[in-house]
């Protein structure tokens, strides 16, 4: 299960909020609760009270870990406080909302009217809030090389590795980023280059003392000291250009000793820079848009709808493992999708009027306009349909994988990190084009685009297991390998009895670090870069 995402601040502010105290306004402030399940709310945080207010705009920042691929329900209230009691139940209530995480960080500025209970508006009150990762999302890139190092072994020359360490608030050196030790036998020797979190590096402050130290190492791990220099990132920030900066790496000891002594060799930092490195929500806010397409395996090795023993035979209670599929993968990603039209198509059935085997026909029968109003608009296409097809096969996923690879490529012409498009195939996993979908995927993968398969049913999913490539490499059958995994697959029998959330969970957990992976490799910046931020 992937971990937080990140941890995100949110800003809140009030406008013409109700009036509860006699002879002056209210002391306002806001708390945030989350959803914990099964209607149970807990308090995230708060905001500080503000006197007097009736549109505050709260200095606090309220906190939450984001999940991307959870829908992480929120409850902002806002109260008037009159008493120095920690317990909100005393206090009036002057209206509050519930959203989704999703929904905030997606809009650049959430508005949202206040309501006292379902329905009754809090008069003319609105609260707004916007979001803000808490992340320095820099990194240091450093090449650095040594020369005339001493020699510290007696058979043969150094082998020299660095280590940098800096300076705690308390005044004790914390290791930071160790080098890696190949080079062997080098008196002079250029490591290669490698960077690390600024925030990890130096905690942002670029004068913060840095302690880099050069060691001969050892196998038996008690390597000796070659010799050390302290600095600060801003010092370092003077290499690049072919101008380097360069240290005396010191032994204290044998400085100590010789009066004649000069150094042990000179690290020679090449180049230094700072880059910014773009997170998932960086993308998202910064105007990207997450397109939802939905393919439907409709074969005959499903069983006939009309049977109760079938993959697509809907239960009395209305539901069955397809359209629990769509549902729990559709209700996260629909946050990210501002007019909530998603394209739906279903493959391996024959279709009217013609009754001729289609791999990619729209499940609304409209195949210039195959988009459906949100997840229930494809629930209730994915319900009309079933009794007008005839399941049949093979069953191929390469048509729809390459329809939506098509809208990926027009879109990657832009050249801007604007538009994601995630396919979600439901299938009962009886493939029959595996070279042609090995193709598909591989040219995919240099596109905006994943992939994520949920297997229905207790079919053998070894294929399915084998394109998600993560005992290796996928690769076509030429032989060229993925640009990067962007296939995850999930059998949804493991979810059968879990809560419908689980399934969205291990299902997205890989989508930010593929959208983030894609538009690094291009070099693309979120459209609307985000300020700096410090924590």
């Amino acid at each position: 299960m992937a971990g937080c995402v990140t941890r995100v601040e949110l800003s809140v502010s009030c406008e013409s909020l109700l009036d509860r105290d006699l002879g002056s306004k209210s002391d306002p402030l806001c708390v945030l609760l989350q959803e914990v399940g099964s209607g149970q709310w807990a308090e995230l945080d708060r905001t500080e009270r503000i006197k007097n207010c009736q549109n505050p705009e709260f200095c606090k920042k309220l906190v939450v870990d984001y999940y991307f691929e959870k829908v992480q329900k929120l409850k902002f209230g806002v109260y008037d406080i009159d008493n120095k009691s920690f317990d909100l139940n005393d206090d009036d209530y002057l209206g509050g909302i519930e959203c989704t995480l999703g929904q905030v960080v997606s809009s650049s500025v959430f508005t949202r009217p206040l309501d006292l209970k379902q329905g009754k508006p809090a008069g003319k009150g609105t609260i707004t809030i916007s979001a803000e990762e808490i992340k320095d999302t820099r990194h240091v890139y450093l090449e650095i090389e040594a020369q005339n190092l001493d020699k510290k072994d007696f058979l043969g020359k150094s082998d020299p590795f660095l280590e940098f360490y800096k300076q705690s608030d308390a005044g004790t050196w914390q290791l930071v980023y160790r080098s890696e030790v190949v080079i062997k036998n080098n008196l002079n020797p250029c490591w290669r280059k490698f960077d690390v979190p600024l925030q990890t590096f130096c905690g942002g402050d670029f004068n913060k003392p840095i302690k880099v130290q050069c060691a001969d190492h050892d196998s038996d791990g008690s390597h000796d000291l070659i010799g050390t220099f302290e600095t600060s990132l801003t010092e370092l920030q003077g290499a690049g250009n072919g101008s380097p900066v360069e240290f005396e790496c010191i032994h204290p000891e044998k400085k100590q000793k010789k009066k004649s002594y000069k150094n042990s060799g000179i690290i020679r930092i090449k180049s230094c820079k700072i880059v910014t490195e773009y997170s998932f929500l960086d993308y998202i806010m910064g105007g990207c848009q997450i397109n939802f397409t939905v393919g439907v395996d409709f074969t005959g090795s499903n069983g006939d709808p009309r049977s109760p023993d079938s993959l697509h035979y809907i239960s009395p209670d209305g539901v069955n493992e397809y359209l629990m599929a769509i549902w729990s993968v559709g209700s996260v990603v629909q946050d990210y999708d501002t007019d909530k039209l998603f394209p739906a198509f279903g493959f391996g059935a024959q279709v009217p009027p013609s009754w001729q085997v289609s791999h990619e026909f729209a499940l609304n029968f409209n195949p210039s306009n195959p988009y459906c109003q949100g997840i229930q608009g494809i629930v209730d296409a994915y319900r009309q349909i079933l009794p007008q097809i005839r399941l049949y096969g093979p069953t191929n996923f390469s048509p729809i994988i390459n329809h939506v690879a098509r809208f990926a490529a027009h879109s990657a012409q832009q050249g801007t990190a604007s538009q994601y498009f995630v396919l979600l195939i439901i299938t009962d996993g009886e493939i029959t084009d595996l070279d042609q979908t090995r193709q598909a995927i591989v040219n995919a993968s240099k596109l905006p685009m994943s992939i994520i398969i949920v297997g229905v049913g207790e079919a053998d999913f070894k294929a399915m297991e084998f394109l998600d490539g993560d005992n290796g490499v996928l690769k076509s059958l030429t032989g060229e390998p993925a640009a990067r995994d962007i296939v995850q697959f999930v059998p949804f029998q493991q979810f059968k009895n879990a809560p419908r959330e689980a399934l969205s969970q291990m299902v997205l957990a890989e989508v930010p670090k593929q959208l983030v992976s894609y538009y690094k490799w291009q070099g693309w910046p979120p459209v609307k870069l985000p300020e700096i931020k410090k924590l």
